[in-house]
């Protein structure tokens, strides 16, 4: 600043007044200094500014490389975040990256609070985690942990599914698994009850599986293989999220399937891929600028507040209906 100051010919409190976009220089003075600053390349260290007066206002998110709907909530974070006058920084997991790797990095970098999308740490790690910084996960709970959670009313969201299918005549109605992946538990368990609830418990099955598109590519091949072999496919399949239903949509149309005239796919989600396939995907809509923005209130008001409770935010998911569900096939006669 010193630098700007001189060659500007101003003082060097004004060339903080006008990097600070504060009232007190002229609009003439406040081009000069920022075209001085331009040509000397010279940035503001806003992180140094802020470290020097205790805090670094900035939010840290973990994120999973290849989770689609990761994105959507990031686009959804930032707008929010600045809002309330914090900075975000990313930080990844990947196949190679753990969790917890991309976790010590965002607080290696004094990230104030956390916002952490679908963890699946051990809640003992996430516990600790928690225990010393303001920590938000959202689509997973984190039971016994000092981490507020912002999640989709999972059992809504596949309940509407369910509902649209069993509406459109389908009984052998199928749900893939997600594994690990945020809320997948919860969607099992509403699967299981909705069958249930309308009767068709003896139809009931869930093939294991994870939210990727090789995991519904998989259980496309298993559902063809069975057919082969004599027995009915499904006239319908819930999967775990979007990703899963694309796996599945391809390995289907590859073996000559019409969807849905042949069989129903469902996905979970609606991340901006589903608008972008050749068939528009039947999927559960997770309002993900309402999770996002959550998440970083949630957040702040914890830095505010460390000692209160861990609190939960539900956000209703709503059934999007395209071109992937249709009317049950009828039995040859």
């Amino acid at each position: 600043m010193a630098d700007v100051a001189q060659r500007a010919g101003v003082s060097r409190a004004l060339v903080s007044i006008v990097f600070r976009d504060q009232p007190g220089a002229s609009e003439e003075t406040r081009r000069r200094v920022l075209r001085v600053a331009d040509e000397i390349g010279y940035r503001p260290d806003s992180a140094a500014r802020l470290l020097a007066r205790g805090s670094s206002r900035t939010l840290g998110v973990m994120f999973t490389v290849h989770q689609t709907f990761h994105t959507d909530l990031i686009e959804g974070i930032y707008p929010e975040a600045e809002r309330l006058g914090y900075d975000v920084l990313l930080s990844a997991a990947t196949e190679e990256r753990s969790q917890a790797k991309a976790v010590e990095a965002l607080l290696g970098h004094r990230c104030e609070g956390l916002i952490l999308l679908g963890p699946d740490a051990e809640p003992t790690y996430l516990g600790g985690v928690g225990g010393h910084t303001a920590t938000v996960s959202i689509g997973h709970r984190t039971p016994h942990a000092r981490v507020d959670v912002v999640r989709s009313a999972e059992e809504s969201g596949v309940r509407q599914a369910m509902d649209h299918l069993v509406a459109l005549g389908h009984r052998r109605i199928v749900h893939i698994d997600g594994g690990r992946g945020p809320g997948a538990s919860e969607r099992k368990s509403s699967y299981r009850d909705a069958m249930g609830h309308h009767g068709l418990a003896a139809e009931l099955r869930i093939i294991p599986g994870e939210h990727t598109e090789r995991s519904g590519v998989e259980a496309g091949r298993l559902l063809l293989n069975e057919r082969d072999d004599g027995r009915p496919l499904p006239t319908a399949v819930l999967a775990g999220n979007d990703r899963c239903a694309m796996g599945l949509l391809m390995a289907l149309t590859r073996a000559g399937l019409a969807v849905p005239r042949d069989i129903s796919i469902v996905g979970y989600d609606d991340s901006h891929l589903s608008h972008l396939m050749p068939v528009g995907l039947t999927t559960v809509r997770q309002d993900a600028r309402r999770l996002a923005g959550h998440a970083v209130r949630c957040a702040v008001q914890r830095l505010v507040g460390p000692e209160s409770a861990p609190r939960e935010a539900v956000v209703e998911p709503r059934l999007v209906v395209r071109e992937t569900s249709g009317p049950a096939p009828q039995p040859p006669r």
